[in-house]
């Protein structure tokens, strides 16, 4: 197994940290207990002891404020100000024990250690924020990805859903079947007669099936069923038969009809 070593970093960055605030923070918290024993607490040393942390606990309450308006992304001025009295006044309350006599490295090693434990919570409560932001982002990010892959199924579950409707609802169609054949006798020729049309209506889902049934007349079979119409009609009126007779009984067109009525009473004429 390979370790990261930017972690590795990291946790020893961490553990660094947390030595030098703990030793910041002893040095500083001893020296102010023995400014209180010098200075109102003689002979008091669980109370001289104790007066220390209302500086310092000022300095980790303000930290720990700060990393959660941080996390929160916003701005606490009221955890910066806790910060800034507790950290100022443990400065210097540590630098004026030394005394108005002393040297001034004196004063340089009195203000190290408050110093010191300021910039080192700092830092440690600095990785606090960049470990838990980096656990915030991997979250966030997963459940994104979760997001995305709800609305991809949901996507591809309606776009199913319309081509399934798309296929199994159809409207009916309309089928025509024509029937018609070409007639080509001497005298004339007549042109394609066609027959009635005949439709039907099939659900989509079936097989389409177009059957073509060709009915047709030969020219002696209109001729003979047109003499045949041509007797009946001088039985009945006297007159030959109409064109519009021959068109409705034999379904030819007018040109047809009348070519076919022409050489029918011309037949009978002579």
């Amino acid at each position: 197994m390979k370790t990261n070593p930017t972690r590795a970093l990291a946790v020893a960055a961490g553990l660094v940290i947390v030595a030098l605030t703990a030793a910041a923070f002893w040095l500083s918290y001893a020296h102010l207990a023995e400014v209180a024993l010098a200075h109102g607490m003689r002979g008091k040393e669980i109370r001289a002891w104790a007066w220390p942390a209302t500086l310092d606990l000022f300095i980790v309450a303000g930290e720990l404020l700060m990393l959660r308006a941080a996390l929160a992304g916003r701005v606490d001025r009221w955890a910066i100000g806790l910060t800034v009295v507790g950290s100022g006044s443990s400065i210097a309350l540590n630098v004026a024990g030394v005394g108005a006599a002393a040297e001034p490295l004196d004063y340089v090693v009195a203000a190290v250690p408050p110093t010191a434990a300021l910039l080192a919570f700092g830092a440690l409560m600095r990785q606090i924020h960049q470990a838990l932001a980096g656990q915030v982002d991997v979250a966030e990010v997963t459940a994104n990805r979760g997001d995305m892959t709800t609305v991809a199924d949901l996507h591809g579950a309606e776009d199913h859903a319309v081509v399934t409707e798309a296929v199994t609802a159809p409207e009916p169609v309309e089928v025509v079947i024509p029937a018609a054949s070409t007639l080509t006798a001497a005298p004339f020729m007549w042109e394609a007669v066609s027959a009635p049309k005949v439709t039907a209506a099939l659900p989509a889902e079936q097989a389409r099936e177009v059957v073509t049934e060709v009915i047709a007349l030969t020219p002696s079979e209109l001729r003979r069923k047109a003499r045949a119409l041509n007797r009946q009609a001088v039985k009945s009126t006297s007159r030959p038969v109409t064109i519009k007779t021959l068109q409705d009984e034999l379904g030819l067109s007018r040109r047809e009809a009348t070519d076919l009525r022409r050489e029918v009473v011309t037949e009978v004429a002579s």
